[in-house]
């Protein structure tokens, strides 16, 4: 990753210069058109590349829609599981024969390309391998392996690799080329296919070209993990002890821990600690890897945990962490970086295949990722979570993660004074591009964010999440700042309330946001649904000056929860509902207008009840939004201990009587209950998780009122990954209600997966029949 130029600050200005024609509507909106010689697709909005705002990338990049090709078109499209709902710009190419081509024309000198793409999944689930030709003007230059196995994910979340279930995303993939020589501006790059016995179709979405420079040779006193230490640069053997020994030994002598060019296998995490661990550069020093039998291990560099004492002074600099992750169990430290890294700093890394980029668990302090790509990862991009101060991202890419792109989560214990500057955070395929659950003087700034897919908004701030109170000072409070950023097809639809998520949205769930927080020189352009949200308890203190909104599929503001706002030098266009404003809760929102206000305020707001369909528009042309959300949506908030994993999902019964169906027993609601046929024993209740989980816990309620007397139910419990052969997790035995003590009975169990969770109860001595009020189960 290129390093941001001398000066870059003094470049900001009121507003981005980011521009596009808008073919239908004759207006002028600030961003980059794809060349009009081959605009075979609509004209989008293109988030690289925007003047001062996000990461400055040493790639030219160009989408398939308008380069040269005799393929098929798809898009532009935003329904979440639809394939082009995935692509950037939300439009793509797809090859479905042989000889069928996208052809790139480069517009400066490059001798290396990443492209995006698509396979279908396999059968099984997982995944199929085929290969692209690569040609240089028109001459064979190598053929390219493509692979899905690292995409196709299904049903709830945290999601699972069976086409069976319902609710397909994560279809896209990105993989990287050297092209053997500099090949000059003008030269014709095109990807064909030779053949589809082994893929249908290839759908290709972009290609990055760019000019990498020579390897970086070892610093002046380093320590070579391979003369030095033996590691196999060929990547047939694993290297993680040999690369550990390095480490240790760089720590030990002050001296720095060189990667030269190779691909090392790395089977579990390399612990770091006052070290300097350098590479050749990403394109050329790559660790990857991951444990044959315990698929819990994989390669990753780590500091300490907090509770070992953390790591500091780290820095890791030029290199690759090419994982092996296929899927997401959020329980797996399989992430690219981890720990706690105080006073360290992560600089131009590729972080690839992992579950999350950087996952980093505090407390610790003064930690920096710079100049980095972060692709194609399960989970998210990067996460300071809990009790991670003064820690920035800046002049980063990233692309295609499984959850927030961007974000920071003061779980327990505060984050405080962290910064998201000078970021490109695209397409996340489920939540925010950036968020900050909770935090105090948090500066998310100078970023650009687009092409949200679904359950989340561009840019969130939230008293969201578990352990985010203000009890524990972990709740948004301070200055929040979030100033010169641009906002590109954000938000999108939450298929769990059936309604659309704002652009920049705003959330109270846990406790009121009363902070202040300030949005200032921004643009929010071609917004999904509304371009400004809030909803949930109440938002308070939020300040919008000099905000540009260009766009909104619905509305310009979506008021859901009570609170006030400021807007000042505020103004919207082309906002799809004649009523700018959707207000519901009246006067308990209030709106505080300064001067140079225009197109955003109406009085009175709309009010309508039901939710209108979104039009969409891409260069000014409207499209219909979504009519059918998908039969089994993701959940939002992540897989945590605390979480109830049967809140809300499906459940069947063997019978109930009267009012007090089985569904009463994942309301959340403690007060409602199942009770089943009487004098029938024995009865069960079975909840379906939505993908097998490793239940280590299992809560069982009576309603609290001391209208129950005490109880002992015989009851066992039984798990099953495919509701048809179910194994004990707990033999039967006597649990005792007691209204005294919460009228509730705790069962541990052993953490095997189960994806169908069954109480069967034999006996009541309260009542002839089976009675719950939740069935809750927990991972911890």
């Amino acid at each position: 990753m290129t390093a941001p130029p001398n000066g870059r600050s003094l470049r900001r200005t009121l507003a981005a210069t980011v521009s596009m024609a808008l073919a239908a509507a004759g207006t002028l909106v600030a961003v980059a058109l794809a060349p009009e010689a081959h605009a075979a697709g609509v004209p989008a909005p293109s988030p690289v590349g925007v003047s001062g705002r996000g990461a400055a990338v040493p790639f030219k990049e160009q989408e398939a829609e308008y380069a040269a090709t005799n393929g098929t078109l798809i898009g532009p499209d935003r329904l979440y599981g639809h394939l082009p709902s995935e692509a950037s710009g939300r439009q793509a190419v797809t090859l479905d024969a042989p000889g069928e081509y996208v052809e790139f024309t480069l517009t400066a000198p490059a001798n290396a390309m990443s492209f995006r793409y698509s396979l279908p999944d396999n059968a099984a689930g997982t995944g199929r391998d085929a290969s692209l030709d690569l040609k240089i003007d028109g001459n064979q230059l190598k053929s390219v392996p493509v692979t899905s196995k690292y995409g196709w994910y299904y049903g709830g979340y945290p999601f699972n690799n069976n086409p069976g279930d319902s609710n397909p995303h994560h279809f896209y993939d990105e993989t990287r080329t050297l092209l053997g020589s500099t090949l000059p501006a003008g030269t014709k790059v095109r990807l064909q296919v030779s053949s589809t016995s082994a893929s249908p179709t290839f759908t290709i979405d972009l290609a990055d070209f760019e000019q990498v420079g020579a390897p970086i040779g070892k610093p002046s006193g380093a320590l070579d993990v391979v003369s030095d230490f033996g590691a196999d640069p060929t990547g047939a053997a694993d290297s993680t002890a040999k690369i550990q020994a390095a480490v240790d030994a760089g720590k030990a002598q002050g001296r720095a821990v060189y990667i030269p060019q190779g691909t090392f296998q790395v089977r579990d995490h390399i612990v770091v600690d006052q070290v300097t661990l350098a590479g050749a550069g990403p394109w050329y020093s790559v660790l990857t890897g991951r444990d044959p039998v315990n698929r819990a291990k994989a390669v990753g560099v780590y500091g300490k945990y907090a509770n070992q004492g953390g790591s500091k002074n780290v820095t890791l600099k030029d290199f690759a962490i090419l994982g092996d992750i296929r899927e997401r169990v959020d329980d797996d430290q399989v992430n690219a970086i981890g720990g706690a890294l105080s006073n360290s700093t992560v600089d131009n890394v590729w972080l690839q295949h992992t579950k999350c980029g950087a996952w980093m668990d505090g407390p610790m302090d003064n930690f920096t990722i710079k100049n980095s790509r972060i692709l194609d990862q399960t989970a998210d991009g990067v996460n300071f979570h809990m009790g991670v101060t003064n820690s920035t991202v800046t002049n980063t890419f990233v692309r295609n993660t499984g959850d927030d792109g961007l974000a920071m989560w003061a779980e327990n214990i505060p984050n405080v004074k962290n910064k998201f500057t000078y970021n490109t955070v695209i397409l996340p395929i489920l939540a925010n591009n950036i968020v900050t659950y909770g935090g105090k003087d948090i500066t998310i700034s100078d970023n650009v964010m687009a092409d949200t897919v679904t359950n989340g908004g561009g840019l969130h701030v939230a008293n969201r999440y578990p352990g985010v109170n203000s009890g524990q000072g972990t709740a948004v409070s301070g200055t929040t700042t979030a100033a010169r950023n641009t906002l590109i097809r954000a938000g999108n639809n939450d298929y769990n309330w059936q309604f659309g998520v704002g652009a920049v949205w705003f959330s109270g769930l846990n406790e009121a946001l009363d902070a202040t927080v300030n949005i200032t020189d921004t643009e929010i352009l071609d917004s999904s649904y509304a371009a400004i949200m809030n909803i949930e308890g109440a938002t308070k203190g939020l300040h919008f000056e000099n905000v540009r909104i260009d766009g909104a599929g619905t509305y310009a503001l979506q008021i859901q929860a009570p609170g006030n706002a400021s807007f000042t030098n505020v103004t919207a266009t082309h906002i799809a509902q004649s009523n700018p404003i959707h207000n519901c809760v009246g006067s308990g929102f209030v709106i505080t207008r300064g001067t140079g206000n225009s197109g955003w305020y109406a009085d009175p707001p709309a009010c309508t009840g039901t939710w209108p369909d979104p039009k969409w528009t891409n260069g000014g042309v409207p499209g219909g939004g979504p009519t059918t959300p998908p039969t089994d949506p993701p959940t939002d908030p992540p897989t945590d201990p605390t979480l109830n994993l049967a809140k809300g999902r499906p459940v069947t019964e063997t019978s109930h009587t009267d009012v007090y169906p089985a569904t009463k027993a994942v309301d959340g609601d403690a007060d409602t209950y199942w009770e089943s046929a009487n004098n029938a024993f024995p009865q069960s209740l079975t909840v379906d998780l939505g993908a097998a989980q490793a239940v280590k816990r299992v809560v069982l309620k009576l309603p609290p009122a001391t209208a129950w007397a005490t109880r002992t139910q015989t009851l066992s419990v039984l798990g099953s990954t495919d509701n048809s052969t179910f194994t004990t997790l707990k033999p039967s035995a006597g649990y005792t209600f007691n209204p005294s003590s919460g009228n509730t009975a705790t069962i541990s169990l052993g953490g095997t997966a189960t994806r169908y969770l069954r109480v069967t109860v034999t006996g009541n001595t309260g009542w002839p029949a089976a009675q719950l009020s939740e069935l809750e189960a927990y991972t911890g």
